[in-house]
């Protein structure tokens, strides 16, 4: 696949926008079936551990420690917009240590949307940027955890088993790429079951290849030249997201940890999918998760249905 080919953004079809506003609309009905009096867990709240302090998270989080490193096109070799390399310090934090799987996605969701069909621990794909951030929400008032998508230096610090020089996520040997990543040349033209080859130096899967990942940072490709150097979360406004990490159909230039693609909040394509991040706690609690923090009842009900409307006007 040529750049041009990788960055070109088509536009999206009424069909596809329509599509999107139903599953947005069935988060918000999963939400207040699941808790008719509550809205989404306080964003504050994170539990000490992270999120294998619940019983009830399914998702497998790994822990990373916060560090500074030399963000973007450290081997010199990479797009312009992966430039100037700068230098990034994030705060700990916890990452999946697997994509969302199509399992999850349908065990919380209850719709089926993926392309690739009936490989229930394949990484869910064919999702948009703001039914991953949906997820998270729905998620995080089910298990009282302050679940969200990593930043792109929290991705990319992690992808490199924190902020090594590595140029796929577990390796700077191209040789050796099929033995981390699901691409072009090991992938059979689709996505695969999440953790079947060797993770990196973290302990985490499919960093590099098998479906790209939203992240949470919208995106410009002059942003590295004037990032904060503390916990950088993108420009303030843009119209297209960031997803890192390539997938399956791509060659081994466009599944390297530093490559930055994009697309609009309401693309849907099979080669898109997400995994979750969250905060440790601040301070020193019992490893329980705390209850969920409940507005008034009349407040409360339609309360994530009006956040979500109102972001699909935007």
């Amino acid at each position: 696949m040529s750049m041009e080919e990788k960055r070109s953004i088509t536009a999206l079809d009424f069909k596809d926008r329509v599509h999107s506003i139903y599953i947005l609309a069935g988060f918000a009905i999963a939400l207040i079936a699941l808790y008719p009096e509550a809205t989404l867990a306080d964003p504050q709240f994170q539990p000490e551990g992270g999120p294998e302090a619940s019983e009830e998270a399914a998702i497998d989080m790994v822990f990373v420690k916060g560090g500074c490193f030399d963000m973007g096109d450290v081997f010199g070799r990479g797009n312009d917009d992966e430039r100037p390399v700068h230098r990034v310090c994030v705060d700990d934090f916890y990452i999946g240590k697997y994509e969302v799987t199509q399992r999850q996605w349908e065990e919380l969701t209850g719709n089926y949307l993926y392309y690739f069909k009936n490989c229930p621990d394949c990484p869910v794909e064919n999702i948009t940027w703001k039914e991953a951030l949906a997820f998270t929400r729905v998620l995080s008032d089910k298990t009282g955890i302050a679940y969200r998508l990593p930043t792109e230096a929290e991705w990319e610090y992690a992808a490199r088993s924190g902020g090594k020089m590595e140029k796929w996520a577990g390796t700077s040997d191209e040789l050796k790429l099929r033995e981390y990543a699901w691409f072009e040349e090991n992938s059979g033209g689709r996505t695969h079951p999440v953790g079947r080859l060797k993770p990196n130096g973290l302990g985490l899967y499919d960093m590099s290849g098998n479906v790209r990942e939203w992240v949470s940072d919208r995106y410009h490709e002059n942003y590295y030249s004037s990032s904060p150097f503390d916990n950088p979360k993108g420009p303030s406004g843009g119209q297209y997201h960031v997803d890192r990490g390539g997938s399956w159909s791509e060659i081994a230039e466009y599944v390297r940890t530093s490559v930055r693609s994009w697309g609009p909040a309401f693309r849907r394509d099979q080669y898109v999918g997400f995994r979750l991040a969250a905060t440790p706690a601040k301070a020193k609690k019992p490893a329980t998760v705390a209850p969920v923090k409940r507005p008034p009842e009349s407040e409360g009900k339609w309360m994530e249905i009006d956040r979500m409307m109102e972001e699909l006007a935007n």
